[in-house]
């Protein structure tokens, strides 16, 4: 009897967690189901580095869908991982790592999406031999990105270097001149230094690139990266402050030859091989150079009367500075969404956040929430399917839905994305396009081709 009670309540246990496993089963295909409804909103898929699943590996454990920063890039579907939001990913590569099965590998976005992007080799070399690109600009986003790329590049300019020894050009001439002092400027000038390498670094604005230009204390997402002339860096979050803080403190301790506000304006390679970089204060001879200027350029300005008023601008540094002020942010992205929760969480201000389409649909998760509370909330006034048509001087005219509002305003935001530089890559004869030269990179190598000449 009592082997017979203990069978009993031994099936009504299996029953109960095996009704537990499908019932769990049943709400992730919901989500997941969701989640592909969502993605349906933008077809464009992903903009650079993406997992690629191989279903015939995939054993459907999940534990890649539970690792991403960025949401719901990955779903279950049909007990598989599949990309349910791909425009969301922006290539961390911890869905990668959590496989345990080895199903996922991280490749490079469709010919389709990299048409607008510069054509690189493995080496992230462009289509002129020695003049490489790091970073944002090659289609890649994160600061760990960054980081190995501006090493990476280092690196082979290095080796070739050293292969190259007895054609040592004049005084005079860098071995690298190294453009933009972001992670990826700042990662190859410490690797230069470790390679004792004749180097000089230049931007046209202040150390830190991107980051330096974000929000007071926006938190930034990091993965642990090695990190030259420090070693292994493991934070995976840290404020836009203790980064730069973090960097300075690895320079101070180096001789970093570093040229603050100069613009580079032409990039031009002569018969010898020699590279002439003009800027907007000087000009420098180099073997090699590395772009690490990132793609968001100046920022894109919309055109409407009235954008040349001082209240209008283009970010937000310091959000505390604006208290009591009715304030209209223009955009829809990640940007222009932390800056109107930002301003709104300000003493007396009124945010209005314009944005031109229907609803958000490719905002970071941890900001497609955040929004959603302020206007449950009221903090901030989202106006869909709006554009604005005039600024004045103490108030902003928008179009929505075929009517004209003029709202009391004091300032403007506008975060429309930036300008990149295309056309510069385009004068310097920088290639573009659908072109794998990986293959050509390694041919090439064989043949003894790639070398200073």
């Amino acid at each position: 009897m009592g082997t017979f009670i203990a069978g009993i309540v031994a099936v009504v246990i299996t029953l109960f967690f095996v009704r537990s496993h499908l019932q769990h089963l049943k709400e992730q295909e919901v989500r997941a189901s969701a989640a592909a409804e969502k993605g349906k909103l933008r077809s464009d898929g992903p903009q650079s580095q993406h997992p690629q699943i191989d279903v015939n590996y995939c054993i459907g454990c999940a534990a890649c869908t539970t690792v991403c920063p960025e949401g719901d890039v990955l779903a279950m579907v049909g007990g598989k991982a599949a990309i349910v939001n791909g425009y969301k990913c922006i290539g961390h590569s911890l869905c990668a790592d959590a496989c345990p099965v080895g199903a996922i590998t991280m490749v490079m976005a469709s010919p389709s999406m990299s048409a607008d992007m510069p054509g690189l080799t493995a080496e992230y070399e462009t289509s002129i031999q020695n003049l490489f690109v790091a970073g944002e600009l090659g289609g890649l986003a994160l600061i760990k990105n960054a980081i190995n790329q501006g090493r990476d590049c280092i690196d082979t300019v290095a080796g070739r270097l050293h292969a190259h020894r007895g054609a040592r050009p004049a005084p005079g001439v860098f071995d690298v001149v190294i453009v933009g002092a972001g992670p990826a400027g700042i990662s190859a000038s410490l690797r230069a230094i470790e390679k004792k390498l004749n180097y000089i670094t230049v931007d046209e604005g202040e150390l830190g690139g991107t980051v330096a230009k974000y929000p007071r204390q926006k938190l930034v997402l990091t993965s642990p990266v090695e990190f030259p002339m420090y070693g292994k860096f493991k934070k995976l979050e840290i404020s836009k402050e203790e980064l730069l803080s973090f960097w300075n403190g690895v320079l101070q301790r180096v001789d970093f030859n570093f040229r603050k506000g100069e613009k580079v304006q032409d990039i031009r390679k002569g018969e010898d091989g020699i590279f002439t970089v003009a800027t907007s204060q000087s000009q420098y001879l180099a073997r090699a150079v590395l772009l690490a200027i990132g793609k968001s350029g100046s920022p894109r300005k919309l055109g409407v009367k009235g954008e040349q008023l001082p209240k209008v601008m283009y970010r937000l540094i310091e959000a505390d500075h604006y208290v009591n002020k009715k304030i209209l942010v223009v955009g829809g992205g990640d940007s222009a969404v932390e800056a109107a929760m930002g301003l709104a969480h300000q003493v007396g201000n009124q945010v209005t956040l314009s944005y031109r389409k229907e609803a958000f649909s490719r905002l970071k998760e941890r900001n497609s929430q955040g929004i959603a509370n302020c206007m449950r909330t009221k903090k901030v006034q989202v106006i869909f399917n709006s554009t604005p048509v005039e600024f004045k001087s103490n108030t902003a005219v928008l179009e929505a839905g075929g009517e004209l509002r003029e709202i009391p305003n004091d300032y403007v935001w506008i975060f429309a994305g930036g300008e990149p530089p295309t056309a510069f890559l385009k004068k310097v004869g920088v290639a573009f396009g659908m072109r794998d030269m990986s293959t050509e990179a390694i041919d090439e190598v064989r043949q003894g081709a790639l070398s200073f000449r």
